[in-house]
Order: C-alpha cells, then structure tokens, then sequence
C-alpha cells in the first residue's frame, strides 16, 4: 500500500520557553484562535507538531503549507483581569505560528 507524501510544512519559528504575543487580530471567516487570548503574552511549552491549516482546510483548499502547532501557557490573571484565583493558575491553548508573535 502506498502512503501519502507528507505535505510541505513551514519551519518553527519558536521553541519551549520562548515568550510570544498572540496576535490580536479580528479577522472574517472560519478561525481557529479563541478571542479571549488574542492579544495577549504567554510562553511556549510545547511544539505539537505540523499541521494542514484548519481555518483553510474550513474552504476546502489544502491547507498546506502545514502550519506549526504549539502548545502555549497563559496565566490566568493576565488573561482574565478579575480572576480570583492563584496567580500561578494558568491555561494552556493550542495555537498555530501564524497566529504568534515574538515579545
């Protein structure tokens, strides 16, 4: 049986502990990044791997190139100005590099 090539993916650009900025960015269509992080600073924990851009793939084109997964970590307090928890709460998003911004 033959396998699929792996489609062509767009090198990490980030790596864990790197600080970066989400981008704050109100855009039309099909979009995979929650509002409640746009705009705001966390750091990278983890890279997931690469993947066909969902909010391309939501218009049935290709989605490729594959875009760069990471796991980033949010502190709460930061996020949400009123929270009453810890102020070591945090809450990791997955997000895609197109989305990311160095600090």
């Amino acid at each position: 049986m033959k396998t699929a090539p792996a489609s062509p993916a767009l090198a990490a650009r980030f790596r864990p502990g790197d600080r970066v900025r989400v981008r704050c960015a109100d855009v039309p269509g099909h979009i995979r990044t929650p509002w409640y992080i746009r705009g705001q600073s966390g750091v990278i924990e983890r890279l997931c791997g690469a993947y066909p851009n969902p909010e391309e793939l939501a218009y049935a084109r290709s989605g490729v190139p594959a875009q760069p997964l990471y796991r980033v970590r949010f502190f709460q307090a930061q996020v949400w100005p009123d929270y009453t928890g810890s102020s070591a709460d945090s809450i990791d998003v997955e997000v895609y590099q197109h989305w990311l911004e160095s600090v």
